[in-house]
């Protein structure tokens, strides 16, 4: 039986690849129509296409892809035009100031690279601490240079297209400097988080940007044009990451980060310049739904999506989980009726994501800097650690939650370390595309907080806009120790990669190493709930990566059991409160994009809750 296993290059075969990708036929860009958008939940029926899909948060982010596609282009051709349109139009979540973690799929071979961002080599591990020992309040350490590590999605780029790339490098950035050049018409999403943003305008050269002159903020439907970001963009197309990590610009972020008036970070030139992406195995593991096994992929430490998807997904497979389905529900949406999970199995899942969320935050961090329990991360996968873990979820009716969760064992070596206090987590878009090759990808990008650390820099160019810049050093813990001076994992380190929540994944058929699935989403920590939660949906209860993906969210960090405002009924909700649990009803918007192979092509799903968009031929 053939498995899929991770594949190291050649540095001779990168090159050549490379070399390919420079004899590939004209491209030539068309400005779609701009999207008017709106805010709020709005039905998406589902796309199915036969050859190539691509999937985005914003549909001129998509039609780009879509158009590099129709142009001969792979999946990492399209995910670079993706993400460099999403830098201008959805500045807010991701964007060349951030970075990401993608998944790479082709010929039975899966590869992840890490363009995680990096802390600067000057900090140490109280970057976060006050003057009186204690962490900062969160925005106190977000906002401003303190927060802002060495952006690594350029550079991941990059390397994965001179291993994948079929069209050139250059011609990838054509729709996003048109449109930054031409200007594009601001969706509702911007404008209405715009509204709402309380730091942004601090910063002179976003307020000139997202502000009118009497300080309201630009409106959704208003045209945008970017001349600093397209002259940035165009000397990345033609000097590649180094463009960025090098010379005027990167002097211009350094100056920027470390000139803010009351909260300046530590990042130097030479923090930028010694960045380097990284190949990585991934995290691949065994799923068994519905009488079939599957292999679930996803990215390694620094990022915890991978494990955790997995560890609940396969506790749940040690429990009753498997024998309830789905019930009506309240929809939550013009009154309609949706189906939704049960009570009984909203406790079996909670149960697990607490279990889960205790050996995130006791073991995992960056693995360069940090050991796995009993020599492998694996350890923390292995059925027989998840069937005993799972021995800790009570399944008789009406039994009673846990409430939380403490740290399983599951290697022979004990850890020294500390487990991190729950911090906010925010952020991130994801991408998925298969393209006409047989390639796929998935792939989770953040500038961190919404509008990272709200500070935004031209580039050195002197024009008007550019990029903001990330908050990433906040997912690093605050607190780099507990009251009895163990370390915490995952604290502050020079040159350390901050642990993350995204989970890009794909999913395989085990005897066939056919591709079942592509997805993720953005959403802090609650990435891996609405990551499992659409793999649950799909795999388990047959439903296809829209109806999926409509599924109403919920979740647990190892505390409250969280659930979507107005989408469970409230005897559901009651029934959960019986058993103990505490329990949230809040807004939980994910950002799901996800595609399956279907017998006849593929068949994409984007998420309801924000302004994605499918397609494909």
């Amino acid at each position: 039986m053939k498995r899929l296993l991770p594949r190291v290059a050649p540095v001779a075969l990168a090159a050549l690849l490379a070399g390919c990708a420079t004899s590939a036929p004209n491209f030539s860009y068309t400005v779609p129509a701009q999207p008017e958008g709106a805010s709020g939940y709005n039905a998406n029926p589902g796309w199915a296409t036969s050859k190539f899909a691509v999937a985005a948060a914003n549909p001129l982010a998509t039609d780009a892809g879509y158009q590099i596609l129709k142009a001969g282009g792979s999946a990492i051709d399209a995910a670079i035009a993706v993400q460099m349109v999403l830098t201008l139009v959805e500045p807010q979540s991701s964007g060349i100031g951030g970075g990401a973690f993608l998944l790479h799929a082709a010929n039975g071979k899966v590869e992840a690279f890490d363009g995680r961002e990096t802390a600067p080599m000057a900090v140490d591990e109280k970057l976060f601490v006050g003057a009186d020992g204690k962490p900062l309040p969160f925005y106190e350490g977000v906002v401003g240079g303190r927060s802002v590590g060495v952006p690594g999605t350029v550079k991941m780029l990059e390397m994965a297209h001179r291993q994948h790339g079929k069209l050139p490098w250059a011609t990838l950035f054509t729709p996003a400097i048109t449109l930054a050049e031409n200007g594009f018409r601001v969706s509702a999403r911007l404008g209405t988080l715009l509204k709402d943003e309380k730091y942004l305008k601090a910063d002179p050269s976003a307020a000139a940007y997202f502000y009118k002159p009497d300080g309201a903020p630009i409106e959704a439907g208003s045209t945008l044009r970017n001349p600093a970001l397209a002259d940035v963009l165009r000397q990345i197309a033609s000097g590649g990451a180094n463009a960025l990590l090098t010379g005027k610009v990167a002097q211009a972020i350094v100056t920027k980060v470390q000139g803010h008036p009351t909260n300046p970070g530590k990042l130097a030139m030479s923090d930028l310049a010694g960045y380097q992406a990284k190949k990585r195995d991934p995290i691949c593991s065994d799923y068994s739904a519905s009488s079939k096994t599957y292999l679930l992929c996803g990215m390694p430490p620094p990022s915890s999506g991978a494990i955790a998807v997995a560890q609940i997904l396969g506790m749940l497979n040690n429990t009753p989980a498997a024998t309830l389905g789905l019930v009506s529900g309240m929809g939550g949406v013009a009154g309609s009726v949706a189906p939704t999970p049960s009570a009984d199995w909203l406790h079996l899942y909670t149960e697990a994501a607490r279990l889960a969320f205790a050996d995130r935050a006791q073991y995992l961090g960056d693995p360069d800097f940090v050991q796995p329990p009993g020599g492998s991360w694996m350890s923390l996968l292995a059925p027989s650690y998840l069937a005993e873990r799972a021995k800790l979820i009570a399944t008789a009716p009406g039994a009673q939650s846990m409430k939380t969760a403490k740290a399983g064992v599951p290697g022979p070596v004990k850890t020294a370390y500390a487990p991190m206090p729950e911090q906010p987590e925010f952020g991130t878009s994801h991408i998925s595309i298969v393209d006409g090759f047989g390639n796929a990808i998935a792939m989770t990008t953040t500038i961190e907080d919404a509008f990272g650390a709200r500070q935004m820099t031209d580039g050195g160019t002197g024009k008007a806009g550019g990029f903001l810049l990330n908050n990433e050093l906040t997912d690093f813990s605050f607190a780099p120790q507990d009251a009895e001076g163990k370390p915490v994992a995952n604290r502050v380190q020079p040159g350390k990669r901050p642990r993350s929540s995204m989970a890009p994944t794909l999913v395989f058929e085990k005897a066939s190493n056919q591709l079942v699935m592509s997805g993720g989403s953005p959403g802090g920590a609650l990435i891996i709930h609405y990551t499992a939660k659409t793999l649950y949906g799909t795999l388990n209860w047959g439903l296809n990566a829209q109806q999926a993906i409509d599924l109403p969210n919920f979740g647990s960090l190892n505390g409250p059991s969280l659930l979507e405002a107005k989408r469970f009924a409230p005897a559901t909700v009651e029934a959960l409160r019986a058993r103990g649990a505490e329990v949230r009803e809040m807004d939980m918007t994910s950002g799901l994009q996800a595609i399956q192979k279907t017998p006849t092509g593929f068949f994409g799903g984007a998420d309801p809750r924000r302004e994605g968009l499918v397609l494909g031929d």
